[in-house]
């Protein structure tokens, strides 16, 4: 599972974590939601705007859904304790397709073969619009095409 913490000036901080142990798509979404809480309490975040693709989550802890399974009770509870740590917080429903990268984090987590703890420090993704390598020549030195030598040879 997985949760990316965004600071107003843009900076993504992932945070994730391997379940192991038995559990529903429910408790695993109250898992993520809670670690990105706990998460923004250690750096001392006091207002905090939460937008996710958990909808059970986001629902019921804006109101909006009651609480029907007895299994999450105890995860909604601390999820309420938990919130009265803010000053401000917000939760806001946010489509899947839009939380791509919590997603990918999640899928990653669950990949890796992690027996205590592994810490990798934040991710750099950047976007190439060219290859790293490419070939800087503009003229052959015996000015025949760069393909001479394979046309001739395909030829024969």
């Amino acid at each position: 599972m997985g949760a990316v913490l965004i600071s107003p000036g843009g900076q993504h901080y992932p945070v994730a974590a391997k379940l192991v142990f038995p559990c529903t798509n429910n408790i695993v979404e109250y898992e993520a939601c809670i670690l990105g809480l706990q998460a923004v309490i250690d750096m001392g975040v006091t207002r905090l705007k939460v937008f996710g693709d958990f909808a059970l989550i986001i629902f019921q802890t804006v109101g909006e859904w009651k609480m029907r399974d007895a299994k999450l009770l105890p995860y909604h509870e601390y999820l309420e304790e938990l919130v009265e740590e803010f000053d401000n917080i917000s939760f806001s429903y946010l489509s899947r397709t839009n939380n791509q990268f919590a997603d990918a984090l999640a899928t990653l987590s669950s990949m890796l073969q992690v027996t205590d703890g592994l810490e990798i420090e934040p991710l750099k993704i950047e976007v190439s619009r060219r290859p790293v390598y490419c070939i800087a020549l503009t003229d052959e030195p015996d000015g025949k095409p760069w393909y001479h030598d394979t046309k001739t040879y395909i030829q024969k």
